[in-house]
């Protein structure tokens, strides 16, 4: 199974904040096979399956526990030989811009750090940039701040071709070749 999560705080108050760029976007994916993400009855997550083009189902998944506890849904999903790939808020890379990997750290994110927990074995990861934190801004006030319009609309964009890079991986393009076109996209 492909299971690609996508990472944020559940709650109303956390709405469209930048530590929910990661669920947003996977919200965004879901839409563009018109399915929705839905809770079933004593689960810790909302999922729901896509089909894409080649046929192979893959799973999305919204873990419905705080940021920090991330991992807590992946143990109870993610079953032996499943190709992971985590969608989480970066404030290394500014609004607009997105990275996707293979691997690497978890650069100080606690939801990443609670994946990596899960998933000794590794997964990819989709990076959609939240920008760092003002001069004299805590770094969890920023990344519980809902963006400027001008950002809005520039994380709109970045989630608009996140969804199209992860379409087109899902239909079989080559990980490097659509980590180079996530990677060279500039919101403008």
């Amino acid at each position: 199974m492909r299971i690609i999560f996508g990472l944020g705080n559940p709650g109303p108050e956390y709405e469209a904040t930048r530590h929910n760029a990661g669920v947003d976007s996977l919200t965004r994916l879901a839409a563009s096979y018109q399915k929705h993400l839905v809770r079933r009855p004593f689960s810790n997550y909302r999922s729901c399956l896509v089909t894409p083009a080649d046929g192979h189902p893959v799973r999305l998944v919204f873990p419905l526990t705080f940021m920090n506890s991330s991992g807590e849904a992946a143990k109870r999903v993610v079953k032996e030989g499943d190709e992971v790939l985590v969608i989480c808020d970066q404030m290394d890379l500014p609004v607009g811009r997105m990275r996707l990997r293979r691997g690497g750290s978890s650069a100080g994110h606690n939801g990443l750090k609670s994946m990596m927990a899960a998933l000794p074995d590794g997964f990819a990861r989709l990076y959609i940039g939240v920008g760092r934190p003002a001069e004299g801004v805590s770094v969890i006030d920023h990344v519980l701040t809902h963006f400027s319009d001008e950002e809005a609309r520039l994380l709109s964009a970045v989630e608009d071709e996140a969804v199209s890079c992860l379409r087109l991986l899902l239909d079989g393009m080559p990980f490097e070749q659509v980590a180079q076109r996530a990677n060279s996209f500039h919101a403008s």
